[in-house]
């Protein structure tokens, strides 16, 4: 009864965005209304507590709206300026056929920015630069957030993985296994998996593109072109396992995909692979309403400056986010420790909210940059201040339905301080979960960390959440840990393709606001695909009685 009471705050989230197409500026108040209700009456906390928490929700939710700003600017920077337009024709050098521009940007330069910063990072940007192309942005927005995948589980310089090993001191004591040993073994079996199913990922992307996109609405362009797309997909997940194995988390994602964007870029130069007959989405004057931008995304300039000096912004943007996220660097520390840090939030002891606002990608370096290119194109101020206006205009609806969900998932994941000593809501599913699931858990186990990702927006939080439980429950059902927990990992990256905050973050970014139930339908396929063909591995390497060595 407490997990299905639990499950009705996400349960009407999914009904109203996915079933009856509600924006989430209306669909997640309203499940955060109800989540409020399921709390108060049921888990009987306090109101205090209740709305302490929820507010603090809404604190947290500053975080992904400063990168959502960001992004923005930086793409209102570069269109006003005209650099957008050079970009834009630039890419008629290396390849105009949709298929592989979207490889290249979505997949690629995605994985390579989510190996970086990640925490939606990556759709924000390519998102963007996909629609500055002339994709339709609700294909762009479909495509960027399917892609975010293989490399999420070590985005962000490895911090999902580290984030896991935080909850589990206390399960490897009881086991005597090292922490350092554990982390590898983790990293290896996350990361092996994804290579079988990351090599399909770009191919699974284009036939979603070609299928709903298409003038045929067919996947047999998607087919003509799955030598490359195959191809592509094993540039990066080649280099990405090789380096999860010898050098652990923090680079898979980040070198795998730097590896592969040279060498994916060269070959689609050298039509190595690349399909005879190009592709290209109906004309735009045929497009629906859906497909399109709602909101004002401003003129795109004139193209007046060098290829080069058009991608400055980006370059400089990838630079610094690899600077300032190794810690080798010196930089990381310093700009963590610059933070605003708000103690007793709503009067609730010890709840404190820390807004590192140097470390976050929308300030350092999206904001930098984008001040920096105002100078470096010699931006009259009136465009500089134009940029400005327009961006906030477009974050506004992106705003409440993120104040909404990011309260709601923190008032569920604290409903454990309550005056009935229940467990948290997200807790309690998961329990009923493995008790209803018995020796058949290991089919449950990438949902759980999918279903981590989906509410959070963060596979760093799912790990946080579920990591020492699906440990436990591994342990209590002779099942090997390393395993079940590498399940985990990998499903808190499937989740990305659908989880609220980062559908609601990319429809921001690339102006197709109200469309986030159609994206969440659209991208269920993939991510039932992708978590059938994870548990399918697991499941033989279960059943064949593997246990990788961790003592």
């Amino acid at each position: 009864m407490s997990a299905l009471l639990a499950f009705i705050p996400i349960l009407a989230a999914i009904v109203l965005m996915a079933g009856m197409n509600w924006p989430a500026t209306k669909a997640l108040p309203l499940s955060l209304l109800i989540a409020i209700a399921v709390a108060f009456f049921y888990w009987q906390m306090t109101l205090p507590f209740v709305f302490g928490y929820t507010f603090f929700g809404f604190l947290k939710a500053l975080d992904i709206l400063i990168i959502i700003f960001g992004a923005i600017l930086i793409l209102n920077t570069l269109k006003i300026s005209g650099a957008m337009t050079t970009i834009n024709n630039g890419f008629s050098g290396i390849s105009t056929d949709r298929r592989v521009q979207v490889i290249i940007i979505g997949f690629m330069f995605g994985s390579f920015i989510e190996g970086a910063a990640g925490f939606g990072t990556p759709a924000a940007l390519a998102g963007p630069l996909l629609v500055g192309l002339g994709f339709p942005p609700l294909a762009a927005a479909i495509v960027a957030l399917i892609f975010n995948t293989v490399a999420v589980p070590f985005g962000a310089v490895g911090t999902p993985i580290f984030g896991a090993m935080s909850t589990l001191d206390t399960n490897l004591e009881q086991l005597g296994v090292a922490s350092d040993t554990f982390m590898m073994s983790l990293t290896q079996w996350i990361a092996i998996p994804n290579l079988f199913a990351g090599v399909l990922l770009p191919l699974l992307g284009i036939m979603i593109m070609t299928r709903i996109f298409g003038k045929t609405k067919s996947i047999k362009p998607a087919l003509a072109a799955a030598p490359f797309a195959i191809f592509a997909g094993a540039a990066f997940t080649v280099p990405y396992v090789l380096i999860a194995i010898i050098f652990g988390p923090e680079l898979p994602s980040l070198v795998g995909a730097f590896v592969g964007l040279g060498i994916v870029v060269y070959a689609a130069k050298k039509d190595f692979l690349v399909p005879k007959d190009e592709w290209d989405f109906p004309e735009k004057e045929s497009w629906p309403k859906i497909w399109r931008s709602n909101i004002d995304t401003g003129n795109t300039g004139e193209a007046k400056m060098s290829l080069l000096k058009a991608w400055a912004p980006y370059l400089l943007i990838a630079i610094i986010l690899v600077v300032t996220r190794i810690p080798e660097f010196g930089l990381k520390n310093f700009l963590v420790d610059q933070e605003l840090i708000f103690n007793n939030v709503a009067n609730i002891s010890g709840l404190t909210y820390e807004l590192k606002w140097a470390y976050l990608p929308g300030t350092i370096p999206f904001i930098l940059v984008a001040i920096i290119t105002h100078f470096m194109y010699k931006m009259p101020f009136k465009d500089l201040k134009d940029a400005w206006i327009l961006t906030f205009k477009q974050i506004k609806n992106a705003a409440i339905a993120l104040f909404a969900g990011v309260g709601m998932v923190q008032l569920m994941l604290n409903s454990d301080v309550n005056t009935t000593g229940m467990d948290s809501m997200l807790t309690e599913m998961a329990v009923a979960a493995s008790n209803l699931s018995g020796s058949a858990y290991p089919l449950f186990a990438t949902a759980i960390g999918a279903l981590g990702s989906f509410m959070s927006g963060s596979a760093t939080v799912s790990n946080i959440l579920f990591m020492s439980f699906q440990f436990e429950t591994a342990v209590l059902l002779d099942f090997s840990p390393i395993l079940i927990t590498a399940m985990q990992g990998v499903g808190a990256g499937i989740g990305n393709m659908i989880c609220v905050n980062n559908v609601v973050a990319v429809a921001a970014t690339v102006g197709c606001i109200g469309a986030e139930g159609q994206i969440i339908r659209t991208n269920a396929v993939p991510a039932l695909l992708y978590y059938l063909l994870i548990t399918f591995i697991f499941g033989v390497l279960i059943l064949a009685g593997f246990s990788p060595l961790t003592t």
